[in-house]
């Protein structure tokens, strides 16, 4: 088996150096369109996401971007010890933005899906994402304030499990498709004094989906219970910038406060990407995300992320 991991590492080399010119990595995408503004790749599990529609823009401009990423590791009587593995993860990220005058719409679709075959312990998903953010804004006189409404989804595509368990315990089952299912509205206000940070503030409506009830006391709901409604208020820091050359930084604070609970139990979402370019097709990024959820948990969750891959524009 260690030689079809091998081969498949080689393989996909020799994919990335043998795109058409067309392609382009993940970290210039908003390098390609920062004459009409910037899309980041950012964690779309978040509460709300920026999505900067120029004023320089009149009409419809799409973009469409497809990655993908693998690891491999393989050991034959080696010392230090270590487990056989290998993991893909692909994704898929398409942008639509409309200007007319000082209104903008922005669609933004994120798609990731990723699995690891780990030696002697089977397959597990790494990485698993659906949303899809609409943003509506309009401009006012001053260009770096906007009104803005944001309507996102998002949910994933696979179960997850909890494989934290005793051996003799079967993986403990945490998460599937529609359960859970977050739905927000935003609306509110906007200031962008700089393309490379953008804040904002809100009114907000978040509601919880869990359509598999055995979930719903996992994320806060009732047992029995498939949906919430949860009314508050929302605010966001976004911050995306080249540090050096070919090394892109995009880092995103968000909050949402539940305005029939308590301040302490303020969901905040904190997001780190630095993506660093290896050619004109392949790249490696670091993620780093904190969540504090207390519907889920009283303990803060952490993902921490690092891989190659490469990225192709398709649109």
């Amino acid at each position: 088996m260690r030689k079809y991991f091998s081969f498949f590492v080689f393989a996909l080399l020799l994919f990335a150096n043998t795109l058409p010119a067309l392609g382009q990595e993940a970290i210039r995408i908003s390098e390609l369109l920062k004459d009409d503004g910037d899309i980041s790749i950012q964690d779309i599990s978040r509460i709300d996401k920026t999505v900067i529609v120029a004023d320089t823009l009149d009409g419809w401009q799409a973009s469409w971007i497809g990655g993908l990423n693998g690891a491999q590791a393989a050991y034959n009587n080696w010392s230090q010890g270590g487990t056989n593995t290998i993991s893909v993860t692909g994704s898929t990220i398409f942008n639509l933005k409309f200007r007319k005058d000082r209104f903008a719409y922005a669609l933004d679709t994120n798609l990731r899906y990723g699995k690891a075959r780990i030696e002697d312990e089977g397959t597990r998903k790494t990485d698993d994402r659906v949303a899809v953010n609409n943003k509506f804004s309009y401009l006012f006189d001053n260009k770096k304030w906007s009104a803005f409404a944001n309507v996102n989804f998002s949910t994933q595509f696979d179960k997850g499990f909890n494989y934290n368990v005793p051996d003799t315990v079967q993986p403990e089952l945490i998460s599937k498709i529609f359960s859970p299912a977050y739905f927000t509205q935003i609306a509110g206000i906007a200031f962008t004094p700089a393309d490379y940070f953008s804040a904002q503030a809100g009114m907000a409506m978040k509601e919880t989906i869990v359509a598999d009830t055995s979930l719903s006391q996992r994320y806060g709901l009732s047992a029995g219970e498939q949906f919430r409604f949860e009314p508050g208020y929302s605010t966001a820091l976004f911050f995306e910038k080249e540090l050096f050359s070919n090394v892109r930084l995009i880092s995103s604070v968000e909050t949402f406060t539940n305005l029939q609970r308590n301040i302490s139990s303020t969901d905040v979402h904190f997001s780190n990407e630095l993506i660093g370019k290896i050619n004109d097709f392949m790249n490696m990024s670091f993620q780093y995300v904190t969540i504090y959820d207390d519907d889920y948990s009283k303990k803060v969750q952490i993902k921490q992320v690092l891989s190659a891959g490469i990225s192709v524009n398709i649109l």
